[in-house]
């Protein structure tokens, strides 16, 4: 019979973008991983280091700085116990939703008492695909479509299956959570979960407290104007 599991809290660093504009272009992802760790446990003093059991972080492109089975050397680099064991997913872009229900399912069928779980990926160091070495035998005996390597091309592909929904629907959708997500800071519903952490950047130490993405001057012209990257005179 499996127990109840409850999520306690949940926080993450600010988005930063990928490459050198990037303000988290000098700042390895274990220690990302390790700062979030260390505020978690500050925001939560009932739950001591010695208590935690497990650290399941997922990671996509698992070598470099968020390699090395991430969840056990995070672990040990945030000051867990010896004892805490750790261990890291992939599941592409669902690979931290996984870590946590991975962890619950410890939780749920008695095997941990309390584990931390989460996700990260630093682009600006490991960019999509980029050590990847896909069998040949994929799209020589169309096992998967082309397509399937390239997200940007399975979203026109879905654009495909609803003609209903058209660029300027999709234009004025973005446009729509480009407000949402100005809005969201000015209510301080973001900043609330994001933990704030001094990096070396090109200008000086900086500290990353806000995302990087939004851009909450957008306008419905200017959207109307970017190029199609995955399609010529596509949607996306």
């Amino acid at each position: 019979m499996s127990r109840e599991v409850v999520l306690v809290d949940a926080i993450r660093t600010a988005f930063g973008k990928a490459g050198e504009k990037g303000f988290f272009w000098h700042t390895r992802a274990d220690d990302m991983v390790v700062k979030v760790i260390r505020e978690l446990l500050k925001r939560n003093p009932q739950v001591k280091p010695e208590m935690v059991e497990e650290n399941v972080w997922g990671a996509t492109t698992q070598e470099g700085d968020q390699g090395l089975t991430l969840g056990r050397t995070s672990a040990i680099l945030a000051g867990l116990p010896e004892s805490c064991a750790g261990f890291s997913v992939d599941r592409m872009c669902a690979g931290g939703m996984t870590a946590v229900t991975c962890a619950a399912s410890e939780i749920a069928m008695g095997a941990c008492d309390i584990a931390i779980a989460g996700g990260v990926e630093h682009m600006g160091h490991h960019p999509m695909g980029a050590t990847a070495d896909p069998n040949p035998r994929f799209l020589a005996e169309r096992l998967v479509s082309e397509d399937a390597l390239v997200m940007g091309k399975t979203a026109e592909n879905l654009h495909d299956m609803f003609p209903e929904i058209t660029k300027e629907m999709a234009d004025e959708f973005a446009l729509l959570s480009q407000k949402k997500a100005a809005r969201a800071y000015e209510e301080g519903k973001i900043s609330a979960m994001i933990v704030p952490m001094t990096v070396y950047t090109k200008e000086g130490w900086v500290v990353a407290d806000k995302d990087q993405q939004p851009r909450p001057d957008t306008t419905l012209e200017a959207l109307r104007d970017l190029r199609t990257p995955f399609r010529v005179q596509g949607k996306v």
